[in-house]
Formats: C-alpha cells, sequence, structure tokens
C-alpha cells in the first residue's frame, strides 16, 4: 500500500515549524467589498447626509443671514448659558470621576459594586425622569419647594436647577473612562512611591495623573460633548425662558417651532460643527492611548 499524502500542515510540524492556520479575516473579496459598501451606505445615509443638510439649510440663505441668526439677543444668551453650564458641570465631573476611579481600581472596600453601580444610573435612566426627580426635589409644591421659597432661593427655571441636571446626565463618562483605564495599570507604580517615601498627594500628581492624562482628557471631551447637547433633563428644568434659561438645543426647538428653518439650523451647525471638533480630538488621543498602550506592552 502507498503512504497516504502528508499534509502541508503535518510537513510544518515534523520539520518543527508552526502550522499554518489561515486568517480569521480572510473572507472572499465580494464578501468584504459587501461588507464595506453596507456600512459605508449606512454611514452616508445616517450620518453625512444629515451633518450636510444642517450645514446647506444654515448657510443656504447666505453668510450674513447666518451670522445674524447665530448673534441675535436668544441664540447669544442660549450659547454663554450652555458655556457657563459646561464649565461648572465638566470641571465637577472630573474631580468626581477621578476619585471615584482612583477609589474602585486602586482600593478594595465594602460597597465598591454599589458606587459602580450608582455611576452607571444616568446611563439607565431617561433624562427626562432625571428631571422631573429635581422638580420633585425643588418644584414649589416639592419636598424642599417651600423652604426654597422662603429663602428666596432659586433651583428651578434658574441656571442652579440646569446645572444640576447637567450634571447627574454626565458624571458617568470621565470616571467610565477612567476605572478600565487605571485597573489595567495596576497600583505597582504608587505601592513603589509610597515605599520610598511619597506621600498620597504627590503619588496622585507624579505618578497616578501622568499614567491616565490621556485617558482622562478623553473622558472630559465625551463630558462636554454631552453637557453641550443635553436636551431632555434640561427641558424640564429650564422653564424655556427665552434669554434666561434656553441652551442651545433648546433654543433650536423654539426657532424650529416658529418655523425659523434657516435660525434654527444655523443654531444647530453650532453643535454640529462642536461634535466634528470633538470627533478629531478624540481620534487624536485614542491614536495617543493605542501608542502608551503598545509602549507599555513592550516594557
Amino acid at each position: 500500500m502507498s503512504a497516504a499524502p502528508i499534509s502541508a500542515a503535518h510537513q510544518a510540524i515534523a520539520r518543527g515549524e508552526p502550522p499554518l492556520t489561515p486568517a480569521a479575516t480572510a473572507e472572499p473579496f465580494w464578501v468584504r467589498a459587501l461588507l464595506i459598501g453596507i456600512a459605508l451606505a449606512f454611514l452616508t445615509l445616517f450620518l453625512f447626509v444629515p451633518l450636510v443638510a444642517v450645514f446647506y439649510e444654515a448657510l443656504r440663505k447666505g453668510w450674513d443671514v447666518y451670522v445674524a441668526s447665530i448673534t441675535e439677543a436668544d441664540a447669544w444668551s442660549a450659547i454663554k448659558l450652555t458655556l457657563i453650564t459646561a464649565a461648572i458641570a465638566v470641571p465637577l465631573n472630573l474631580v468626581f470621576g477621578v476619585a471615584a476611579a482612583w477609589a474602585i481600581a486602586k482600593f478594595e472596600f465594602r460597597g465598591k459594586n454599589l458606587l459602580l453601580t450608582l455611576i452607571d444610573l444616568p446611563f439607565s435612566v431617561s433624562p427626562v425622569i432625571s428631571g422631573l426627580i429635581y422638580v420633585l426635589l425643588f418644584g414649589l409644591q416639592g419636598y424642599l419647594g417651600p423652604w426654597l421659597r422662603e429663602h428666596d432661593i432659586k433651583i428651578l427655571f434658574a441656571v442652579p436647577g440646569i446645572v444640576l441636571a447637567t450634571i447627574f446626565v454626565t458624571f458617568p463618562f470621565v470616571a467610565r473612562e477612567l476605572i478600565p483605564l487605571m485597573q489595567s495599570q495596576g497600583s505597582e507604580e504608587e505601592e513603589a512611591a509610597l515605599v520610598l517615601g511619597a506621600s498620597g498627594w504627590r503619588t496622585f500628581w507624579h505618578v497616578t495623573l501622568p499614567n491616565i492624562k490621556w485617558g482622562l482628557l478623553y473622558g472630559v471631551i465625551l463630558c462636554n460633548a454631552r453637557a453641550m447637547g443635553e436636551f431632555g433633563a434640561v427641558s424640564v428644568v429650564s422653564g424655556h425662558i427665552r434669554g434666561e434659561t434656553n441652551t442651545i438645543p433648546l433654543q433650536v426647538e423654539i426657532l424650529y417651532n416658529e418655523f425659523n428653518i434657516t435660525g434654527a439650523f444655523a443654531v444647530a451647525s453650532l453643535l454640529a460643527f462642536l461634535a466634528l471638533v470633538t470627533l478629531a480630538i478624540k481620534s487624536v488621543i485614542e491614536w495617543r492611548l493605542h501608542q502608551q498602550h503598545s509602549a507599555s506592552e513592550q516594557v
């Protein structure tokens, strides 16, 4: 009888070489072309076309009309309020996110899982519901409403209510970005710094913070984008007072409901431009994070 033919894989094993295995992504050309075509069609239909339509409608009547729409008194007030809200909410969420991530990633304590669950709460609760919670707490018929009225303190339908609602819907972003990053880095460097005599704050500023700076910036950018674009929770607590408590998304809704299409798209283009800038910065940070991860693996 003739010997059975020996496969290439068996020959490689006999020579002490690793067996040749087909690549997991080695699909036929038509399969790859079909998948890429579906992805491009989806992006074109649901991303590129709406984005182009926003800027086209905003500039359709000319540059002068566009500038007048975004510099109009109510629009300018909405822009300033949005920037003020983000300027307050983002730094507070940054402090909370770093503290929560440091505690969860570096220490073991009772209630750790509960803290993780609370951090994820805004992801599972509708923003409208969170706004209604603040109405229940601070409204005239709410738990603290009568006391606030007696002391002439305004929370709802004022800047404090908008800031509180924005903080609630955005506080998971920094923490959720840092927790897996700090867990993957471990605590060996911090422990070594403490053994060498560094204090807790010195260890944080010179060891922990440099290691998480790109992840921290990534979380801050996402938090800022959500803070500027939040609609549901802010809509409930703002009262829609023109020139006082309308943010950019609320101003877009008002202009659109008044059939001021050009003005609505002009103001909306500011948020679209913010999204593009956020995407560009996000891509750069992801690239830096990838480089940092590759360098740590080589070490």
